[in-house]
């Protein structure tokens, strides 16, 4: 698997580079900033990229900014963000769209659970730290937030967590469009998912999918 890290500590970064390689991955570049980031996965290709939240020059949410910009010029691209902070304005939009990780540095505790999420992203699936989840999601997280959803309700919403939109929900399932909108609002609505922004809000939504016991 080809790697591009994108991290601007120099310790971290070069540990991290040295254990990938000694699990048998090809680390192909290694940028301390944002713009080099992105420039690194234009340039190579990589099948995955590491990336920290806070990076030069801004050292805000230059990472989270970066992940945004190579999602939408590499959509196949999976995409891991590796921080000690939880960032939410743009990290929660890369949910959907699949090929997404996002994990706490301080709760990485086990080697190989880390590089096997790794995988699983590479291969296009999730690796969601539950604390990552739960700041997310805040106050709409319940113990078993699923609970009160129709059969078919499950269905949509699990469609909704593959990132199809409601047209195509309504033709994966054999539904009208008009039905597909009732559904997605009856889930929003038990799932206690508020607010004006209904993109924001399926984003919600798939994250307590994903998150489900």
């Amino acid at each position: 698997m080809r790697v591009v890290i994108g991290e601007d500590s120099a310790l971290f970064r070069e540990g991290l580079a040295h254990l990938l390689a000694d699990a048998g991955y090809d680390v192909v570049a290694k940028a301390q900033d944002a713009p080099g980031l992105v420039a690194a996965v234009d340039a190579t290709a990589p099948d995955l990229a590491i990336i920290d939240i806070r990076m030069p020059p801004d050292l805000t949410d230059d990472g989270a900014r970066a992940a945004r910009r190579i999602r939408a010029a590499h959509p196949e691209l999976g995409i891991v963000l590796l921080s000690q902070h939880v960032e939410s304005r743009h990290s929660v939009e890369l949910v959907s769209s699949g090929r997404f990780g996002y994990l706490l540095k301080d709760r990485v505790l086990d080697v190989d659970d880390f590089l096997d999420a790794l995988r699983r992203v590479a291969a296009g699936g999730s690796a969601l730290d539950p604390e990552v989840v739960s700041r997310l999601i805040g106050a709409h997280r319940a113990s078993d937030p699923l609970r009160s959803l129709t059969a078919r309700e499950r269905e949509v919403l699990a469609l909704m967590a593959e990132g199809r939109t409601n047209v195509g929900i309504a033709r994966r399932l054999w539904l009208t469009d008009r039905t597909v909108e009732t559904h997605v609002s009856s889930i929003l609505t038990k799932l206690g998912l508020s607010g004006s922004d209904e993109d924001h809000r399926r984003v919600l939504a798939v994250l307590v999918y994903l998150n489900r016991p």
